[in-house]
């Protein structure tokens, strides 16, 4: 590990000496600054959110707005703690799961199981959660700066998942996984490459999907759960949960397909809305129209 990384590491190590509660505190303030500022992601937040809730009047959408930046900012700065703290000790953060019975059936049948877990909530905790109880591949996109790839092998420690390389031999590889019976985890709200996704409703307006996952499910038979681990107020923790895929995410039809996985996402984001990445551009690119160009927050 290089110096300047290594020094990296021990500054998370010392800030994951912090309470949870300080950090989600700076977090949010760090939130509502960046609202204030009225940069891009204030304004990408509040064209996500006005596509979402398109119902609201102006004081609820302020509203939501608010929380909605707060929410982000913590999941910047709680990342300190989850892997300043180590991958034992940030497990300790969970308080509750909830459907955690679904996987154990699911893991029961000995067939594989695909994680989706959209980005929502802490997906960082949600993975030490998984392989603290099997062995877990994922699918994942280099970072764009190669050195921090054994920061985060470090951090991570023996609670480490498999990465897998989102290119044509890493989707062989969560193939023969899933012929396994093991189990492999993906973001599914993950804008996908042009010519990799289809056109799907996600809060009623359309957004290209990733079809890979309904191939994956369709092609292996593995049993597909919705995942998230969702920050409590006050800094308390975080409490997983796990829920079933909507009926038609192995269809055929991937239309069908991408619409029943947008459906799972949905179902996640209704336990706990504002912590959603709002932020990201979900409904633009390959030849969809673009909402951001003249997003504006109030």
């Amino acid at each position: 590990m290089r110096p300047d990384i290594y020094l990296l590491y021990l500054l998370l190590r010392l800030l994951g000496r912090l309470p949870l509660r300080l950090l989600h505190g700076v977090g949010a303030g760090m939130g509502q600054l960046a609202l204030w500022w009225h940069g891009g992601t204030a304004r990408d937040t509040a064209a996500n959110l006005a596509i979402a809730r398109p119902g609201l009047d102006e004081p609820a959408r302020t509203a939501l707005l608010r929380e909605a930046m707060a929410e982000g900012g913590k999941s910047v700065i709680e990342i300190l703690k989850v892997w300043g703290a180590g991958a034992e000790r940030a497990l300790g953060l969970v308080r509750e799961v909830r459907g955690g019975e679904l996987l154990d059936a699911a893991r029961a049948t000995g067939k594989g199981v695909i994680i989706a877990a959209p980005h929502l909530g802490c997906w960082e905790l949600l993975n030490y959660w998984l392989c603290s109880r099997m062995p877990m591949a994922i699918l994942y996109r280099p970072p764009r700066i190669a050195a921090v790839e054994p920061l985060l092998r470090k951090v991570r420690g023996a609670l480490a998942p498999e990465q897998v390389r989102a290119e044509g031999a890493g989707v062989r590889t969560l193939y023969k996984r899933l012929a396994a019976g093991g189990t492999i985890g993906i973001l599914p709200d993950q804008k996908p490459r042009a010519g990799e996704g289809e056109p799907a409703p996600f809060f009623g307006r359309n957004a290209l999907t990733m079809v890979l996952l309904p191939r994956l499910a369709a092609r292996t038979g593995a049993t597909v759960l919705f995942a998230f681990a969702e920050r409590l107020p006050r800094g308390q923790g975080f409490r997983i949960h796990l829920l079933p895929a909507p009926a038609g995410l192995d269809d055929a039809d991937p239309q069908r397909a991408c619409a029943a996985l947008n459906r799972g996402v949905e179902a996640c984001v209704a336990l706990a809305f504002p912590q959603y990445q709002w932020h990201y551009r979900r409904w633009s690119g390959h030849g969809l129209p673009n909402p951001y160009n003249r997003a504006k927050h109030g």
